[in-house]
């Protein structure tokens, strides 16, 4: 269903990969940037981007639930942190490696900006993913 591509030709990406071929026909969930809040709508690990991660992670896993998919079924994503520091947006990606998307492993851009859209926010995880047909048993 996804085949996951790393060109030879190029420098070995580490834990994602450089494409990812879905077939067409196959249903797709384009999800919203997953934010660190809580279900009351507080910020999660204000100052600290490690637990703001961990905590939009977990929403991304809720995402994907309510469409009926996964972490594993996840073909593409763009993890954004506000900093200018590589050490910064380096720490959020062990995040990203440690949980169920390093499985595809799937196609990311990490990438450090000025800000995002709620105060104190420091990271915001989007994606796309495969939605598998459901089989019946």
């Amino acid at each position: 269903m996804i085949r996951r591509v790393t060109s030879p030709a190029l420098f070995p990406p580490p834990r994602y990969s450089h494409a990812s071929v879905v077939e067409a026909g196959t249903k797709l969930a384009f999800l919203a940037g997953s934010v660190p809040l809580d279900a009351e709508g507080k910020l999660v690990g204000p100052g600290d981007p490690v637990r703001q991660a961990e905590r939009a992670l977990l929403n991304l896993e809720e995402q994907l639930r309510a469409v009926g998919s996964d972490l594993a079924h996840v073909v593409a994503t763009d993890v954004y942190v506000v900093s200018g520091h590589t050490a910064d947006l380096s720490a959020v990606w062990d995040v990203v490696e440690a949980s169920g998307l390093s499985a595809g492993p799937h196609s990311s851009t990490l990438i450090g900006v000025a800000c995002l859209g709620y105060g104190g926010q420091l990271v915001e995880i989007t994606a796309t993913a495969v939605v598998p047909e459901e089989v019946s048993g």
